[in-house]
C-alpha cells in the first residue's frame, strides 16, 4: 500500500488541489445565490433569458407586498 501511495503521490496531490478549487467555487456559488446575485456575471438587460431567471423572486416580492 505504501509503495502505491509513493508511486502516485503526484496524482493524489493534484487531485486534492483540484477538488479544493471545485469546492471553493461551489461554496462561492451557493453564497451568491443566497445573496440574490446572478451566476452568469453579466447584466440581465441583454440576457436571452431576461424575465425568466428571476421570475420566482418577482412573484415572491409581489406576494410579500400583498400580505403586508
Amino acid at each position: 500500500m505504501a509503495t502505491w501511495l509513493v508511486a502516485n503521490i503526484g496524482t493524489i496531490l493534484a487531485s486534492l488541489v483540484i477538488a479544493g478549487f471545485v469546492a471553493l467555487i461551489i461554496i462561492s456559488m451557493i453564497k451568491d445565490k443566497k445573496k440574490g446575485r446572478n451566476s452568469c456575471g453579466c447584466g440581465c438587460a441583454n440576457c436571452a433569458l431576461n424575465g425568466t431567471c428571476h421570475a420566482r423572486q418577482a412573484k415572491k416580492a409581489v406576494k410579500q407586498k400583498t400580505v403586508k
